[in-house]
């Protein structure tokens, strides 16, 4: 595994180099893909990107819960998740990627 992360930076630094938009340009066209997506999600749309994969937002219902040290019942409140499914091209790739 890689200690790398792609940061906003890289990806804005990315922009930067193959669209030929300035840096800063650049950094506000990341942000703005960025915010659209979030805003997206938090209004309960679903983000699906062509090739990459599918964000979408989940309610979880209330349950009831148990502490895995003492056994006592914990009651977990309802709540939004964010879930993430890979394209099956997305899969590919990265499978292949740990074949070199």
């Amino acid at each position: 595994m890689s200690d790398k992360t792609l940061t906003r930076m890289d990806l804005s630094e990315a922009v930067f180099r193959e669209v030929g938009l300035s840096r800063n340009e650049s950094a506000q066209l990341v942000e703005g893909v960025l915010q659209h997506m979030s805003d997206a999600l938090v209004n309960g749309e679903t983000v699906k990107i062509s090739s990459f994969g599918t964000f979408s937002v989940r309610d979880k219902a209330a349950r009831v819960g148990r502490n895995p040290k003492t056994g006592d019942e914990v009651p977990i409140h309802p709540r939004r998740v964010l879930t993430f499914r890979p394209s099956h091209l997305m899969k590919d790739r990265v499978a292949d990627g740990n074949k070199g």
